[in-house]
């Protein structure tokens, strides 16, 4: 993705700060520090097939354990199983986004850009991965990981959820948080890599006074772990990438 490395450094959680909302209208400070802090869904849909945007790798296997914290910052990238990505832990991740959507339809796209999705898992682990070619640069791409282990059935009502939402949410929708009410004008689908048991991409788009902001979101499971990537673009209106090496690589540790 490409956004200002200072952002994910000094967000309290990136997820929150560094989008359009967390902030009146959806105004935060010019460098998407303005405060803000990163929720149930619909009822699911049937268990059915998931649908020909989703992209699934084929022949997965997982033992669908429900991870502890400790085993989830385990199976997390680290620096040097991507080539080229230098991978930490993120600060601050205690405080998650408080955005509420006026539209209940939306509240699973919300519960993401607040840091925290549902439906609320067992344990959860964060992790920035940062291009190092790109040091010191202002698009430098720098790539959220939130791991997150889910009791059974929990991983894949997430990700029904979210495809549910995206499609009813794709007009946009405005939410309301501590810091006011913030408004997103569009939410629809992309390209998903080949990963894990299921995999989901899509984009929102919000706006950082006046301006928009897009934010992308890819969504991999692999058996009750859900692995969500973000990335914005603070700097153009141009859609971020989240890197199908840095999707692959971590779906593959997934147990």
């Amino acid at each position: 993705m490409r956004v200002r490395t200072t952002v994910v450094a000094a967000s309290a959680l990136v997820l929150c700060l560094a989008v359009a909302g967390c902030g009146p209208d959806g105004a935060g400070d010019k460098d998407g520090k303005g405060s803000g802090k990163a929720a149930t869904s619909q009822p699911p849909a049937s268990a059915s097939a998931a649908p020909p945007e989703d992209a699934a790798s084929p022949t997965p296997t997982s033992d669908g354990r429900t991870l502890t914290e400790a085993e989830l910052a385990k199976v997390a990238l680290t620096t040097g199983e991507v080539p080229g990505y230098e991978v930490a832990p993120l600060e601050g991740t205690d405080e998650r986004g408080t955005e509420k959507p006026e539209d209940e339809a939306c509240r699973p796209i919300a519960a993401i850009i607040n840091g925290s999705p549902e439906p609320a898992p067992a344990a959860t682990v964060f992790r920035t991965a940062m291009d190092t070619a790109e040091e010191g640069k202002d698009d430098q791409t720098v790539v959220t990981e939130i791991l997150t282990s889910h009791p059974k059935g929990g991983a894949e009502e997430l990700l029904r959820s979210v495809r549910d939402a995206v499609r009813a949410c794709a007009g946009g929708f405005r939410t309301t948080s501590e810091d006011g009410p913030s408004t997103y004008t569009g939410v629809k689908t992309l390209p998903a890599p080949g990963a894990g048991q299921e995999s989901f991409a899509y984009q929102v788009t919000g706006s950082l006074e006046g301006v928009r902001v897009p934010l992308v979101f890819h969504l991999v499971r692999t058996g009750s772990t859900v692995v969500t990537f973000y990335a914005a673009n603070f700097l153009t209106e141009t859609a971020p990438e989240v890197p199908a090496a840095l999707v692959t690589a971590q779906a593959a540790k997934l147990p």
